[in-house]
């Protein structure tokens, strides 16, 4: 909610794949967020890319990416590779920083009085967004962002000692 006048004209569940090496996005947009759906994404990922190219995949822990139907059509593909981020980190993921610029760029600027719009625009964005891709790089060292989680562990490892000591 954004204003006092906002209203919610529906929603819609986006699946996306970004290939890091190129920038370039593969997304679609589905009415629920179930495993039918994600493994008919998945088969379109697979129908887009080279067959004797590998596919590592980085997912966050959500309950849809783990259900028996995606492990096993997983295990049957073994040029896919799973990588889980670690619960509460998605921002590992590279594709999370593309969603944050489909919400900054497109979503949040937006007027969507229904779900078609809103899926119309996000189609249009990953359109737009395809047509000059650009990879994400880090701009810290491994060195340096291990560092600050040092730090920040630190930090909270200090505050809960000192709240225990009131």
């Amino acid at each position: 909610r954004r204003t006092h006048s906002y209203v919610r004209h529906g929603t819609t569940t986006l699946f996306a794949a970004l290939d890091v090496a190129s920038g370039l996005v593969i997304g679609k947009c589905y009415k629920r967020h179930r495993a039918t759906e994600f493994l008919d994404f998945l088969k379109q990922i697979d129908a887009s890319l080279p067959s004797d190219l590998d596919v590592h995949i980085v997912m966050d822990n959500y309950a849809t990416h783990k259900t028996a139907s995606v492990k096993n059509w997983l295990m049957r593909r073994p040029r896919y590779h799973v990588h889980f981020t670690p619960t509460s980190a998605p921002w590992i993921n590279q594709v999370e920083r593309w969603f944050a610029e489909l919400t900054r760029k497109q979503l949040r600027r937006g007027v969507h009085t229904s779900t078609m719009q809103l899926e119309a625009d996000i189609r249009s964005f990953i359109e737009r967004h395809n047509q000059n891709p650009k990879p994400y790089r880090w701009t810290k060292s491994a060195h340096d962002i291990l560092a600050s989680v040092k730090r920040f562990c630190q930090k909270v490892q200090g505050t809960r000692i000192s709240d225990s000591d009131d």
